[in-house]
């Protein structure tokens, strides 16, 4: 395709990616709009470039794939989760739920560290990585059945066609929350609404707190899976 034709379309297609964008939830602080937008550009390009019409695809649709595929490629390639630390978050979740069931109440620290043969410094390690991963994605990890490998990677959630019934999911989402987190420990709740509510920065609230900015990433992370269990508990009760 000829120069000038290729950035007519490039032009043309921009309302596309700016929608792709806006779709796509990131909470990676990392990434500004204008950042994720030149990353589309990228993958709209290489979608002119590549784009076959014999194959009977409309290119807005050839295009919108290149774009959101470009988008979250470059997401996961900067991320700093590794396969092995989301391994051992979901081997947390598996112990957590072996322990629930046999305890009939929510282990603590020291069993959960016993179950798993790991030390309390690898169990820290597992909060923190929940933290990093609540950067990217907060309902990856609240909501999604995250059981597997698989599912904690699809740190991305695709909400530029929203209907009626996804609406109604959120919703309900939210009133499930307000009622869990009513039932976290109270410094768990303050942790939240810090972060959350008052939009601090973990050195903000390190500073409240008079402790290290690592701390409030293993507590945060803490509190995350405490709420993602009362979450689970609120649903049950459903």
């Amino acid at each position: 395709m000829e120069e000038n034709l290729r950035n007519e379309t490039v032009v043309q297609y921009m309302p596309l990616i700016h929608k792709v964008v806006h779709g796509l939830k990131i909470n990676n602080k990392d990434y500004e709009h204008d950042d994720l937008v030149n990353i589309g550009v990228f993958g709209l390009m290489k979608a002119i470039d590549k784009y076959d019409a014999s194959l009977n695809v409309p290119f807005i649709n050839y295009a919108y794939m290149r774009i959101k595929g470009a988008i979250i490629d470059e997401i996961r390639k900067t991320s700093r989760v590794s396969r092995s630390k989301i391994k051992a978050v979901n081997n947390y979740y598996d112990a957590v739920s072996t322990l629930q069931q046999k305890l009939l109440r929510t282990p603590t620290d020291k069993e959960l560290c016993r179950h798993l043969a790991i030390t309390d410094t690898d169990l820290k390690k597992v909060y923190e990585t929940v933290h990093q991963l609540s950067d990217v994605s907060l309902d990856s990890i609240l909501f999604e059945d995250s059981s597997n490998e698989t599912n904690l990677m699809e740190v991305m959630a695709d909400d530029s066609a929203p209907d009626a019934e996804s609406d109604m999911i959120k919703q309900e989402q939210l009133s499930y929350m307000k009622t869990a987190i009513t039932q976290l420990p109270e410094r768990d709740q303050q942790i939240l609404q810090l972060i959350y509510f008052e939009e601090l920065s973990m050195k903000e609230v390190a500073y409240i707190y008079d402790i290290s900015t690592p701390r409030v990433s293993q507590i945060h992370g803490k509190a995350l899976l405490r709420l993602r269990e009362s979450l689970a508990k609120e649903y049950d009760n459903d």
